[in-house]
């Protein structure tokens, strides 16, 4: 078996996932059906807040929580709703877009990082 580095994880990621402008998430999020998920640390999410009408499920955790037959899942996706995933810096949610792909779900982007989409003018709330 190859190893993989975490570079060429991400490169493997980045190829499959596409990183979606500021633009185009807002766009997505206001015309059609769109999950967006929070997979920071607890304490990150605390700390920060997260972006408006995200939900929170750790990187760690999102096999259990969104797997497809999961009676966990804390939302309901099918073939038309796009996920959109985001952490501090855009990285964690690359490989947390592709571990969703390699799960069976369509349409799964890259928002990027949190900071990036307050920066932009992204709207936040608090945690809940």
């Amino acid at each position: 078996m190859q190893t993989k580095t975490l570079e060429k994880l991400l490169i493997e990621a980045n190829d499959l996932i596409k990183k979606l402008s500021f633009e185009e998430s807002i766009n997505l999020i206001n015309n059609s059906k769109t999950v967006i998920i929070d997979v920071r640390e607890e304490s990150e999410v605390y700390n920060l807040g997260l972006v408006k009408n995200a939900i929170h499920i750790p990187r760690g955790l999102l096999e259990f929580k969104l797997s497809p037959n999961s009676p966990n899942n804390p939302v309901l996706i099918d073939d038309e709703t796009n996920i959109l995933v985001y952490c501090a810096g855009g990285y964690r949610s690359a490989l947390a877009a592709k571990t969703l792909l390699d799960l069976g779900f369509k349409n799964v982007y890259n928002l990027g990082g949190f900071q990036e989409w307050i920066e932009s003018g992204g709207e936040i709330q608090p945690n809940v």
